[in-house]
């Protein structure tokens, strides 16, 4: 498969981890952590949303796995980092300082020398 297209693939997949993780922490606020309470995770629309988000993002990661060698897909899915830090900046208004934004730099960086190899 060509790596522009694995990459894109990976990235699908990253996206809905990322977008997953969304609907979870904004679904937080109506979660108490009680032995009774567990149940109602799985009536909750955030967690139902979230979880079907991952299994997309799932079935994209297990096909980019499958077309791709584990030593280049696992790497660039750390692009699910960024993907939840500007999710964050904007729906949460989480701030991003300068430390987080040399992590992306560096993440980012790796994944283009990992494409280039």
């Amino acid at each position: 498969m060509d790596t522009a297209i694995l990459i894109a693939i990976t990235f699908v997949a990253a996206f809905f981890a990322a977008l997953a993780q969304y609907f979870f922490k904004k679904a937080m606020p109506q979660f108490r952590f009680r032995i009774r309470d567990m149940l109602s995770l799985f009536r909750n629309r955030g967690i139902i949303i979230g979880i079907i988000a991952y299994f997309i993002g799932l079935a994209f990661y297990l096909y980019a796995l499958k077309s791709g060698q584990l030593s280049f897909v696992y790497p660039v899915f750390s692009i699910t980092f960024i993907f939840v830090a500007l999710i964050s900046l904007f729906k949460f208004r989480e701030r991003v300082g300068v430390k987080r934004i040399a992590g992306f730099a560096l993440i980012i960086l790796g994944i283009i020398i990992i494409a280039l190899t």
